[in-house]
């Protein structure tokens, strides 16, 4: 992996940068890039500001809700897309110089737009160009740069191998920076742990513009990076991955039930056993209000999707065994290639080619907004069925809820970032989208999933109440009651962390004590 330049960090640290008062943020900005980088590095190609004719589309290319993609929605100063490490070294320290806030992107899929927007001057340091990977067969590992997507991660092993895999989110255009910074999981989590538990290596740029691996930032940096979101600790450049093994075959299928059909039963009985199934086995349940057969009566579908690492056969004895009362038949199973459930996962048919999965174009980009909880107790039926009520009653807002177990109970709650281990039965998510472009729709929608967050407090964790970083809600430790930032943090800091949180603390005023590195949600340090 191409690492730091000593001439470059000494040129850089020996000739601080001059401002001049009359010049503008980016004028400055690019003098400065302009000063400290190589003649043939064309720099000003890389940064772009609201009068240049690309402008728009390269800040629009990579956002993912559009919540965040109005007239009124706040835009950087700048946009940097760095093509070189250097790049990124160099815009970091003329960032740091000029006192602008440094906002890295490496996909946008993170929610509430932390990536791309803020309410004070800010710059975007973007990553898409930095997407290369690079496959090791014999250790079975892989380099991975963090603006490459999910998809293109799992196109390149599977054109390397038919028995290789990683276990990372489902959806293909997820930049690798962040979903690995922050906890990412998937499909295989139940057998091989998250995103960050197969994490061996990694390059980062420090508060200083260093380039430090594994070896170079210590042990409690590289411990914090993997899951504890990379944006508050410097850019992340790349991750050296664990590839996993998986079967020439492994099978999927989706069975939908509505509570006219015994859902509520069915449902029950997954919360009890779901993560206790036998570790290949992965089945998630989707629960969207929805229309009945009766005429102007909604009912709710659950809907269960899964991912087995083996074949139709095994299956079934294994569903036999754990879960009979969901009724599956040998002829609701499909047999394939693990690509090829990747592709299913992704919601392309089964003729679909994975050259799909390098496309960096979604289908639609949806007003959206979700939240996150953690049932540690099975739901009783009565339960269940108020909670049913609430949803048709509330509106539009679904649920995800993604099993534990496995793995998930054997990873120590201390060992990454991400605590929400042994105890947890699944992890939920709220979900709603909307089309209606008018920003009183917003409200109505946002109102949706608040009300519904709130009737589900009886029925999730407690003191704290869980969440999940990489579901980013803006909505958790929003204060406006005087307190230093360390205070504010404890509040979105203890749920997505709980006892971790202190340790991140910790380290984030040890590598970045001035606070350089920050978001609406990023590991403050300790008040000086």
């Amino acid at each position: 992996m191409e690492m730091a330049s000593p001439i470059l960090l000494f040129f850089l640290f020996l000739f601080p940068i001059s401002l001049a008062a009359s010049d503008s943020p980016y004028d400055t900005f690019l003098q400065c890039l302009t000063d400290h980088s190589n003649p043939s590095d064309q720099i000003s190609s890389i940064v772009y500001n609201p009068s240049n004719t690309s402008y728009t589309t390269v800040l629009q290319s990579y956002i993912r809700n559009a919540r965040f993609n109005r007239s009124t929605t706040p835009k950087p100063v700048i946009i940097v897309t760095p093509l070189q490490i250097t790049h990124v070294q160099i815009a970091v320290l003329c960032s740091k110089s000029i006192g602008i806030q440094l906002k890295i992107r490496s996909g946008g899929h993170d929610y509430d737009g932390i990536s791309y927007v803020s309410d004070v001057p800010f710059i975007i340091l973007d990553m898409f160009n930095l997407r290369s990977i690079t496959i090791d067969m014999a250790s079975e590992t892989a380099w991975v740069q963090a603006g490459a997507t999910l998809g293109e991660l799992y196109y390149k092993i599977a054109k390397t191998s038919n028995v290789h895999g990683f276990p990372a989110g489902v959806c293909p255009t997820v930049g690798v920076g962040g979903h690995l910074s922050g906890g990412g999981y998937g499909n295989m989590l139940r057998k091989y742990g998250l995103s960050v538990d197969n994490v061996l290596d990694a390059q980062i740029v420090n508060v200083n513009g260093q380039v430090l691996d594994r070896k170079g930032m210590g042990e409690d940096l590289f411990w914090a990076i993997r899951g504890g979101g990379g944006a508050s600790f410097g850019v992340v450049l790349s991750y050296k991955i664990g590839l996993v093994p998986v079967p020439e075959t492994v099978t999927v299928f989706r069975v939908e039930k509505t509570l006219e059909q015994n859902a509520t039963d069915i449902v029950y009985r997954w919360l009890n056993v779901a993560d206790k199934l036998d570790n290949d086995l992965f089945i998630r349940v989707l629960l969207q209000p929805v229309n009945s057969n009766v005429k102007g009566v909604k009912t709710i579908r659950a809907s269960f999707i899964s991912m087995f690492l083996g074949d139709a056969q095994r299956l079934m004895e294994v569903m036999k065994n754990g879960f009979p009362e969901l009724g599956l038949k040998i002829e609701d199973c499909m047999e394939m290639s693990w690509i090829q459930s990747v592709l299913y996962w992704a919601n392309y048919n089964s003729t679909t080619a994975p050259e799909v999965l390098l496309s960096r174009i979604p289908d639609s980009v949806n007003f959206l907004k979700r939240k996150s909880d953690y049932i540690q107790t099975p739901i009783s039926k009565d339960g269940l069925e108020w909670i049913w009520k609430k949803m048709i009653e509330t509106g539009k807002t679904g649920f995800v809820f993604n099993p534990y177990g496995g793995k998930m109970s054997e990873i120590p709650a201390s060992e990454t970032p991400f605590p929400h281990r042994a105890g947890n039965i699944c992890k939920v998510q709220y979900s709603v989208n909307w089309s209606d472009e008018a920003e009183d729709a917003d409200k109505n929608y946002m109102n949706q999933i608040r009300r519904l967050y709130s009737y589900m407090t009886p029925f999730v964790s407690k003191s704290p109440r869980g969440a999940f970083l990489n579901y980013r809600d803006l909505d958790i430790g929003v204060t406006d009651n005087g307190k230093d930032r360390y205070e504010d943090g404890v509040v979105y800091g203890q749920k997505y962390f709980m006892g971790n949180f202190d340790r991140l603390v910790k380290v984030k005023s040890m590598v970045d004590p001035e606070n350089f590195f920050r978001n609406e949600q990023s590991i403050p340090p300790f008040p000086s």
